[in-house]
């Protein structure tokens, strides 16, 4: 990473009771109740192995800090390692070869609009001026690859730089290999069980070393005294049916999740016990691009989000569009549950051109993708009334050649090219995929109590926060979020901010 693109970053930053009560332990303020005895002193606790907490680490070892990161699960990385986007960053090396204009402005503005309004303009405002030169790091500095720009729904332009034939596993790998180079501790099967202050500060941490998820009460109980605090980048809980249904109760056992086991929020609930204050959690997002025809994320998403704005999605049961197949994920899946039943996607050989190779090839390995010689055969195979989809293609065709939809105002591509000969589809149906809700915090990284002021020593990252995203998070702008924040509050800790 240049000087300039580090100064840029820097220069920028002005439910669960009874697991906690399985664990055999409960938030207590020091200064009232006995004092551990310290098994371990650390300069700072990161809490979870993902995008957030690696980046905190890094940062944090940089900035002269001695971090130790703890992972509840066996493997590293949680929900991070799942993704399958990559990184918006307006104005990219990627954007400019292919002469798309952008800027953080850009970005902002469109962050706000898909946010309905509940967006904390301090917490975008952070993202969107250190997504350039975050990805920039992350690319000079960690050493990822990117290989082509990827248009999400919600977006203005295509900004999202995608990883070099892969998943988040690609920058998950090269995170840790940069913290195992510098020396920092990275300890698996690893559970915070209780956050625990003096005087309101945060002085430590109470962790099962050597759980086995997900027994609460597994492990052995060990106290971690800190000496510059605890960063949170334990991710959010959309595995926790009983959390998401209590802010949301349309979201109960019937709604799978494309996230890791693990995503149950015991870091939230553990700050939520010493006072920390959420926002937004009731605002969960389903992802509209998952297949009923495979389990969790899947390999799905890589191929709706790459043909969206060149095929067109139809409910199978009148053969007609219903939805701007470009819109934002809550547009998107709010139409597709409507309906009752999974939606159908179709789009033509010719256009699939940006869908991933080695990902066109698992779907229609694993049978989530479908392939046709024909649009009747298409219909027939998913029993969808022919006429009308005939009829319907014909209409989408006519939109490509006048690159408007009035129907439904989706994007078309100036590349995109009328959907005929082979066809290709996948069905359907949403799965409850990220909770853009969680932990108050301010620019810095943080965390806020109830009445608004910093618990000191306290920091959080990435989907474990609120604010950020408002009620709709675009797409791989999480990912950004959770690189920034991560970095913010690695920096923050490590100078006692």
């Amino acid at each position: 990473m240049t000087n300039t693109t580090r100064r840029r970053f820097l220069g920028s930053v002005a439910a669960g009771a009874a697991g906690l009560a399985a664990a055999g332990v409960s938030a207590r303020e020091l200064a009232c109740g006995p004092k551990p005895a310290w098994d371990k002193t650390v300069d700072l606790l990161v809490v979870g192995s993902g995008y957030a907490g690696l980046c905190a680490a890094v940062e944090a070892k940089d900035a002269g800090a001695k971090p130790v990161v703890i992972e509840k699960m066996a493997i590293l990385g949680g929900n991070s390692l799942l993704c399958g986007g990559g990184i918006a960053a307006p104005g990219n090396d990627l954007q400019k070869k292919a002469g798309i204009k952008d800027s953080p402005d850009q970005l902002y503005a469109d962050m706000l609009k898909s946010g309905g309004g509940l967006v904390h303009e301090e917490l975008a405002r952070v993202v969107a001026d250190n997504a350039l030169p975050t990805y920039e790091w992350v690319r000079d500095y960690i050493g990822v690859k990117f290989d082509r720009l990827a248009y999400h729904g919600g977006h203005s332009v295509a900004r999202s730089a995608a990883y070099q034939n892969g998943n988040g596993a690609k920058l998950v790998k090269p995170l840790v290999e940069k913290c195992k180079a510098e020396g920092i501790v990275i300890s698996p099967r690893t559970r915070l069980a209780e956050i625990l202050t003096e005087n309101g500060r945060v002085v430590g941490a109470a962790v099962r070393e050597g759980y086995v998820f997900p027994k609460d009460d597994s492990g052995k109980l060990v106290y971690y005294r800190t000496t510059k605090g605890i960063v949170l980048a334990g991710g959010g809980f959309s595995q926790n049916v009983a959390l998401r249904s209590l802010h949301d109760p349309r979201l109960g056992a019937q709604l799978e999740s494309t996230n890791q086991a693990g995503a149950t929020g015991d870091a939230l609930i553990a700050a939520q016990k010493i006072g920390a204050a959420t926002l937004h959690m009731d605002w969960i997002q389903l992802g509209p691009w998952t297949s009923p025809d495979e389990p969790g994320f899947g390999v799905a998403p890589k191929i709706v989000e790459a043909v969206v704005g060149y095929g067109f999605m139809v409910d199978p049961k009148t053969g007609k569009r219903f939805v701007n197949e470009t819109g934002n994920r809550k547009v998107r899946s709010d139409a597709i549950v409507a309906t009752g039943h999974p939606a159908v996607l179709v789009v033509s050989t010719e256009n699939v051109k940006h869908v991933p190779a080695a990902a066109l090839k698992t779907g229609l390995e694993n049978g989530v993708v479908k392939k046709f010689d024909s649009i009747e055969a298409l219909a027939d195979f998913h029993k969808i009334p022919k006429k009308e989809l005939v009829e319907e293609l014909a209409r989408w065709n006519g939109y490509i050649a006048r690159k408007t939809d009035p129907d439904f105002k989706a994007k078309i591509f100036d590349d995109t090219l009328e959907n005929k000969g082979e066809f290709y589809s996948v069905r359907l149906w949403p799965r409850v995929h990220y909770t853009m809700g969680g932990l108050a915090i301010d620019p810095k990284a943080r965390v806020l109590a109830a009445d608004g002021k910093v618990i000191p020593g306290l920091y959080a990252a990435g989907e474990i926060t609120g604010g950020v995203h408002g009620m709709v998070r675009l797409g791989t702008v999480s990912i950004v979020d959770c690189l920034i924040f991560g970095r913010v509050a690695g920096k923050s800790a490590a100078q006692g901010l």
